[in-house]
């Protein structure tokens, strides 16, 4: 799923960003508009704001797109020095001390995990690996290296003693992915951010697949419109989504995949298998937060449409698309 928009685009500081004033409803017929875009946690972030002042403009998305960079430092598991990469390397054979705010995000991952039947599990690192996903495309691995990989997934060994604060791995080769989590997460640090700076309209996308929409653009007093795209032809639109201090994240097959035997692989896993989970192609989850909206797509993907019909959360949408002899989409009663 990708949002399109029209931009005339300055460099600034490292982020891309375009302003102008353009005309809308008669009632806010003098709102500017700014977008911008930071690259981080390997998605680009983009936001569109609006409001009366360019200035507040101006510094309220640099402020977030700063706070996006931060969240980069403190969960990449790329960068050595994160402290996200600091519990992967050292966890697995003592009790690391971490931050408040990310003991808070990997309790509320273990919960998460529970809450899915164990679908959803930041410990699928191991499973990424093997099948290729970690800074790759993909790659058929031999069923030998998935039964070794799956040995160390669940999240039962991620061990957090809230009095010392720290985290423990119960296996030394546990490995955790904030890959189902970051940008959800990165998406609502970033609106509270812009909140603070006084902005009541915007639009923050992680690469277009995890978003929040506050208030409601000039153009349209219902608020944003988002297209879902066809999984099976993902250049078309399968169903449009009105936006209202809500979050939508999609899940599907078709964002990273790889082809290998005459069949298609998507990056998609069931840790509890250690195979990408079948059935359903695509899932869009619309929920207060975009937290909640990433991580609920997993398991509604993984455990398929019955399943996410009995257990999606009060108050969440949910439209699911089946791999069937034709695309079979609908939302969840």
């Amino acid at each position: 799923m990708r949002i399109l928009v029209a931009a005339c685009v300055l460099t600034l500081g490292g982020v891309f960003a375009s302003w102008c004033a353009k005309p809308a409803a008669s009632a806010q017929k003098d709102l500017l508009r700014l977008e911008s875009s930071v690259d981080s946690m390997g998605s680009t972030y983009t936001m569109v704001l609006y409001g009366p002042d360019q200035s507040r403009l101006e510094v309220a998305a640099e402020e977030a797109a700063e706070e996006i960079r931060r969240l980069d430092h403190l969960m990449s598991n790329y960068q050595p020095t994160s402290e996200w990469s600091a519990v992967n390397r050292d966890a697995g054979s003592r009790p690391v001390k971490i931050s408040p705010e990310l003991f808070d995000l990997l309790t509320a991952c273990v919960n998460y995990s529970k809450a899915s039947d164990g679908a959803f599990d930041i410990s699928v690192g191991p499973l990424m690996k093997v099948w290729g996903f970690y800074k790759g495309t993909g790659r058929l691995p031999h069923r030998a290296e998935v039964r070794g990989a799956l040995a160390d997934v669940g999240y039962r060994n991620i061990q957090l003693d809230a009095a010392s604060r720290t985290v423990r791995f119960a296996r030394s080769g546990v490995n955790i992915d904030p890959g189902g989590i970051g940008k959800g997460y990165a998406v609502d640090r970033a609106a509270d951010v812009l909140r603070r700076n006084g902005i009541t309209i915007a639009l923050v996308s992680a690469s277009g697949s995890s978003i929040y929409a506050m208030g409601a653009p000039p153009s349209d007093p219902r608020g944003w419109k988002i297209s879902i795209k066809n999984p099976k032809s993902p250049s078309k639109t399968i169903e449009d989504v009105v936006l209202k201090d809500m979050s939508m994240s999609t899940s599907g097959n078709y964002e990273k995949f790889f082809f290998a035997e005459g069949r298609m692989w998507s990056h998609i896993m069931d840790p509890r298998t250690g195979f990408p989970a079948e059935g359903v192609i695509s899932v869009s989850v619309v929920a207060p937060h975009t937290l909640d909206s990433e991580v609920w797509a997993k398991p509604f993907y993984i455990n398929g449409r019955q399943w996410a019909a009995t257990h999606k959360p009060q108050g969440f949408r949910v439209f699911v698309c089946e791999d069937k002899k034709e695309t079979s989409c609908a939302w969840l009663p």
